[in-house]
């Protein structure tokens, strides 16, 4: 049987073992092409790549809990709504992977600005006296990503929770539970491999947000890949570039091992 799955190890080889080898490596050679540390030392003695690593997971820590505030309650109600409504729902969540993160980034632009429908509605209703800031800055990041990555959320959390029987919520009612008790002692915990899922994949994805971040941060919210673009297209140095992208993948697996570990001792047996 193994000689059946040699072909999918040579794939996985080539497409992510190879080039992750070829980054670590790369990552090593210094801007004179000697085989160095120098790119490394550089992130521990320069402050301005630890605030741009803080800055990056502090952006995606922030988005992924505005994703589980939002994507929650969204994913419960498309999950106990009969057909054809929740038809209905799915159809509108689903409807932005319709567009390309480039065109939904460049509406919210055009929405948040200065004379954008946002600003314009809050000046008319006399909310505030004169347009507030909402992009280029953090505000503008953040309200885009989480409107570019709440889908990513709510699809694996509504798959887990259709498949919940509705008969233990009213077993537990009949049992004598409140609705909040039986939802904190038996829907939630089994929704938890769907909010997983989901957790990690907006995290993980947030990680290395690039377009939103460059267009509605103006320049003005750095990440790290940003850091790794302006580093090839400007300066054209391979090393630190790789450099910070080994790191963040090394710190990325590092939250992931964290986070499962995490979960499993928090969920509770049902």
């Amino acid at each position: 049987m193994f000689h059946l799955t040699v072909p999918a190890l040579v794939i996985v080889g080539l497409l992510m073992v190879a080039p992750i080898a070829w980054l670590l490596s790369m990552s090593f050679v210094a801007p004179d092409g000697q085989l160095s540390l120098e790119n490394y030392r550089l992130f521990f003695a320069e402050p301005v790549y630890r605030d741009m690593f803080l800055n990056t997971f502090k952006i995606a820590f922030i988005v992924t809990v505005l994703c589980l505030l939002l994507g929650y309650p969204v994913a419960y109600l498309l999950a106990i709504t009969p057909a054809p409504w929740s038809g209905l729902l799915m159809l509108a969540v689903l409807m932005p992977f319709w567009t390309s993160t480039l065109v939904r980034t460049f509406s919210w632009l055009i929405i948040l600005q200065r004379n954008g429908l946002v600003n314009s509605a809050l000046v008319g209703a006399g909310l505030v006296e004169r347009p507030i800031p909402l992009v280029h800055n953090m505000t503008g990041t953040i309200i885009g990503m989480v409107h570019i990555m709440v889908p990513f959320l709510i699809l694996p959390l509504y798959a887990s929770m259709k498949a919940i029987d509705g008969n233990l919520m009213r077993a537990a009612a009949n049992l004598g539970s409140s609705p909040a008790h039986a939802f904190a002692r038996v829907y939630l915990p089994l929704s938890m491999p769907g909010l997983v899922a989901g957790t990690i994949m907006v995290f993980v994805m947030c990680l290395g947000f690039y377009i939103t971040p460059a267009l509605l941060g103006g320049g003005k919210v750095k990440m790290i890949a940003q850091r790794i673009e302006e580093s090839l297209s400007l300066y054209a140095t391979w090393g630190p570039a790789a450099a910070l992208a080994v790191l963040l993948l090394l710190m990325t697996a590092l939250c992931l091992g964290l986070s499962l570990m995490l979960v499993r001792r928090l969920t509770p047996e049902v």
